[in-house]
């Protein structure tokens, strides 16, 4: 797995349009992610975050591949935003176990 971190600051009054976008973008996820994320800093309300985690690092790079602007840039860019990636490898991962009635 692979985790895309994009971030940047979102201008007060353009955090509608920021959470609109993200919201009509999801419905149709690109091939090979597995969950997607906006993030908002608890301690500062203008830094956004789309955190997005890839099936594999393949994944990530056959979108790259394709030469066209990733979605989440283009969210940002709705909200007049320019976001800054980064990207890492997930090493160790662990999930809470669902209990059953």
């Amino acid at each position: 797995m692979v985790i895309t971190i994009l971030q940047a600051r979102v201008a007060p009054e353009m955090v509608g349009a920021l959470e609109q976008e993200y919201s009509r973008r999801i419905g149709n996820l690109e091939a090979g992610i597995v969950q997607t994320f906006l993030l908002c800093d608890a301690r500062d309300p203008a830094l956004w975050q789309i955190a997005t985690v890839w099936r594999s690092r393949e994944a990530l790079d056959e979108m790259r591949r394709l030469g066209e602007t990733p979605t989440g840039v283009l969210i940002f860019r709705k909200a007049g935003a320019e976001p800054t990636l980064s990207v890492l490898d997930v090493v160790a991962h662990a999930a809470a176990t669902q209990e059953t009635p």
